[in-house]
C-alpha cells in the first residue's frame, strides 16, 4: 500500500492511499479519515460509496463529513467507484464504464476482467483497511449517494450482520425498472435474469428481506434525476414490509453535494447512535 497524502483534519488525519487490488486486478485509490481517537485504539467505521462519475475524492472533499465524524470519533472510508487505468474497459457514456461500476461483479465482456466492485467493496478493501489501520470490524455502518446509495442499500441488505445501520442520499432505488439500471445491469450482468438483477435492486431486496437495523433515506423533491431514482418504489417496499426506517423527501433540494452536505451532520449522528450503542 502506498501513501499518496496525509493531512491533519479536525484533529484527525485525512489520508489517500493506493494499493493493488486482487478483486479488480488494478491499482485502486481510496480515502480514509481517522479521528483523533484512533491513536488510542480501534474506532467505528462508516463507509461512504460515491455516485456516477465520482472518484474517492468527491465526497472526501465536498460532503463536509470529517467535521461531524471527528465529533463522533468515527472513521470514514471513501472507496473509488470503479477500476481505472490502462487496459480497463470504458465507454463514452458517463453512466457506464470507468466511474460507473454500480457496485456489482460484472460477468460480461469486456467488463468482467476488472469490474468486480462488489467484491472490492465488501472483501478486498475491508481486508486491507482492517489489517493496516485502527478500525473496529465489529462496528461498521454504510452510506452512499445516488449510485453509491444503491450500493449502500443493496450491500447492507445482503450483509446485514456486518452493518449496524445504513443510510442513503438520493439512492437509485429500483434499477431493474429504471434507465439508470437496466442499461448497466444488462452490460455488466447480461440479459435480464431475476436472480442476478434482483440481487442489486434495493426495492426488491427490501420486499424480500429488509434490513435488521435502522435505516435513513433522504431525497430532494427537486432532484433533477428523481424519475430515474424511483424513490416511490422503495418507500412502498419499506411500508409494505414495515421496516424501521426514516424515509424523507426534502423540499426544494436537488442531487448535488450542497444537498448532501446540508444533511451530513444528521446522517453521521444517526450512524453514531448505532455504532456506539
Amino acid at each position: 500500500m502506498e501513501t499518496l497524502s496525509e493531512n491533519i483534519c479536525f484533529g484527525g488525519t485525512q489520508g489517500v492511499y493506493k494499493h493493488a487490488s486482487d478483486a479488480t486486478g488494478t491499482d485502486m485509490t481510496f480515502g480514509l479519515f481517522l479521528p483523533l481517537e484512533a491513536q488510542d485504539g480501534p474506532v467505528p467505521v462508516l463507509w461512504f460509496l460515491s455516485g456516477l462519475t465520482c472518484t474517492h475524492e468527491n465526497a472526501m472533499t465536498k460532503a463536509g463529513a470529517q467535521a461531524w465524524a471527528a465529533d463522533q470519533g468515527i472513521a470514514l472510508v471513501f472507496p473509488d467507484t470503479s477500476p481505472r487505468g490502462e487496459g480497463v474497459a470504458d465507454d463514452d457514456a458517463f453512466d457506464l464504464g470507468q466511474g460507473a461500476g454500480f457496485y456489482v461483479n460484472a460477468t460480461q465482456d469486456p467488463w468482467a476482467p476488472h469490474f468486480q466492485m462488489w467484491d472490492y467493496v465488501t472483501e478486498d478493501l475491508p481486508g486491507l483497511v482492517f489489517d493496516h489501520f485502527a478500525l473496529d470490524p465489529e462496528r461498521q455502518s454504510i452510506t452512499g449517494h445516488s449510485m453509491g446509495g444503491h450500493g449502500a442499500l443493496t450491500i447492507a441488505m445482503t450483509l446485514p450482520e456486518r452493518f449496524r445501520s445504513v443510510s442513503a442520499f438520493s439512492p437509485i432505488c429500483n434499477p431493474m425498472s429504471s434507465d439508470w439500471g437496466r442499461k448497466q445491469l444488462t452490460a455488466y450482468l447480461g440479459d435480464e435474469d431475476s436472480a442476478d438483477w434482483s440481487a442489486h435492486d434495493a426495492s426488491h431486496l427490501m420486499t424480500q428481506r429488509g434490513f435488521d437495523g435502522p435505516m435513513l433515506i433522504d431525497t430532494g423533491t427537486k432532484d433533477q434525476f428523481i424519475d430515474l431514482l424511483r424513490p416511490e418504489t422503495l418507500a412502498h417496499a419499506i411500508a409494505s414490509r414495515r421496516q424501521q426506517a426514516a424515509f424523507r423527501m426534502q423540499p426544494g433540494y436537488d442531487h448535488s453535494y450542497f444537498f448532501i452536505s446540508t444533511f451530513m451532520e444528521e446522517h453521521i449522528a444517526f450512524h453514531a447512535d448505532a455504532l456506539w450503542a
